[in-house]
């Protein structure tokens, strides 16, 4: 009976905590301008520390973060900080299978029970674990709602980890300097999409029936491309697996597949210019 006393007045005083401050102390894990909630172990501290406060996605928000990253049958989905679940339920009755994370146990159960009410728990599975230690490499598609300093946390992760091509969608928040692919609304919520960029920073040889081999050494920051073909010099983009070079009035479209780029008529590979760049 005590502890039921002493339970009762623990949730009684963070009630009351909220209240006055306005959600200051307790509150500033949960507060959100989005449907904010927190589950009572989250808030009465027997849960671990949440590294972004719980927030309900609306329902139209999460159907604009699936349109704008096409989910379709087959893709993987990865929802980091997935709270109720409700985006990766989303993707699943798309015909999309995926993983929900979060740290919050009552939250993935919840997810859990909420699968298998709706009988999609065979292509959503949701687990208890830090988000930073969620793998991406098999992701078709990374859903996101966190904060400004996770998403840039996460971001190198994404860069190097996730294949050239996948979609990341994030709701409220960008990832710094990294430029979207494309921007959506729905009604004052904000989203945002990014296609990872295949990585082609580096030396290379460009390879031309008929015409001598070319020295190529490219530059990049996320989607854009520059440096220099022998002496002309060159921009382009890479969008996904894509990309496109432009120098000395001519262009050239392919795909970078590792090592190699190939298009219509010419392909590169990669090449040790060091020496050279060396010497200029």
């Amino acid at each position: 009976m005590g502890a039921a006393v002493s339970g009762a007045h623990r949730i009684a005083a963070v009630a009351l905590a909220l209240l006055l401050t306005g959600g200051v102390a307790l509150g500033a894990r949960c507060a959100s301008a989005t449907e904010a909630q927190c589950s009572i172990a989250s808030l009465t501290g027997d849960a671990p520390a949440l590294d972004v406060p719980y927030a309900r996605t609306r329902l139209e928000v999460v159907k604009l973060m699936m349109d704008m990253a096409a989910v379709r049958p087959g893709d993987r989905v990865v929802d980091l900080g997935t709270g109720d679940g409700r985006v990766l339920l989303a993707a699943a009755e798309r015909g999309a299978t995926g993983l929900g994370v979060d740290i919050d146990p009552v939250l993935v159960e919840e997810a859990r029970g909420e699968a298998e009410r709706r009988g999609l728990a065979d292509r959503a599975r949701f687990r208890v674990e830090d988000l930073f230690r969620t793998p991406l490499g098999n992701a078709d598609v990374l859903a996101m709602f966190l904060l400004p300093e996770v998403n840039l946390k996460l971001r190198p992760r994404i860069l190097s980890d996730m294949r050239p091509g996948a979609r990341v969608v994030s709701h409220a928040f960008d990832m710094g300097d990294w430029p979207p692919d494309a921007r959506g609304r729905a009604g004052g919520a904000r989203v945002y999409l990014w296609r990872v960029p295949a990585s082609v920073a580096g030396c290379w040889r460009l390879i031309e029936p008929g015409r001598p081999p070319a020295d190529l050494v490219l530059t990049q920051r996320y989607q854009l491309v520059g440096g220099a073909l022998g002496t002309e010099r060159l921009e382009g983009r890479v969008d996904g697996p894509r990309i496109r070079l432009t120098a000395g009035g001519r262009s050239w479209e392919g795909k970078v597949a590792g090592d190699a780029i190939t298009g219509p008529g010419w392909r590169a590979e990669r090449a040790d210019l060091s020496y050279k760049i060396a010497t200029r």
